[in-house]
């Protein structure tokens, strides 16, 4: 799996110009699956996003985590992350994962993000041609892959 993490402080998801999701304060999640992912690979990530300190303290200091600010999470599932750009001009995505694997390895990441934070996690639709807009906060962008 591959995470773009961005610290915002709103975020939002359309579809055919229907809002879809959007959040507050918290984290927008690019989230790309190739077919070697495991629940381990779930688990490890779940737990390094909720945890990573990359929110600022009274004293301006990043040392606090999506979980310790309240914040919430919307996760975008984006297949590009694998995008190989090695040869040619136009980027091959034949590491990214078929629907039948990605979409089960998503929602688990979604339900375990869930579980981890204790409120719902807002997403995008799977596989839609997804409008997304954001505030980026800082800008704070992290990129994560296990």
């Amino acid at each position: 799996m591959r995470l773009v993490i961005q610290r915002v402080k709103e975020a939002s998801v359309t579809v055919n110009n229907e809002l879809i999701s959007k959040v507050a304060k918290g984290l927008l999640i690019f989230v790309g699956i190739e077919d070697n992912d495991t629940g381990e690979d779930v688990e490890w990530l779940s737990n390094k996003v909720v945890n990573l300190r990359i929110f600022n303290d009274e004293i301006g200091v990043m040392n606090k985590s999506v979980k310790d600010i309240d914040g919430e999470i919307l996760v975008v599932s984006q297949f590009t992350l694998y995008a190989s750009t090695k040869k040619g001009n136009r980027p091959s995505y034949i590491r990214a994962s078929k629907p039948e694997f990605a979409v089960p390895m998503y929602e688990k990441f979604c339900d375990r993000l869930k579980t981890l934070i204790d409120k719902p996690i807002k997403t995008g639709i799977f596989g839609a041609d997804m409008k997304v807009s954001l505030l980026n906060d800082g800008p704070v962008t992290i990129m994560l892959e296990k």
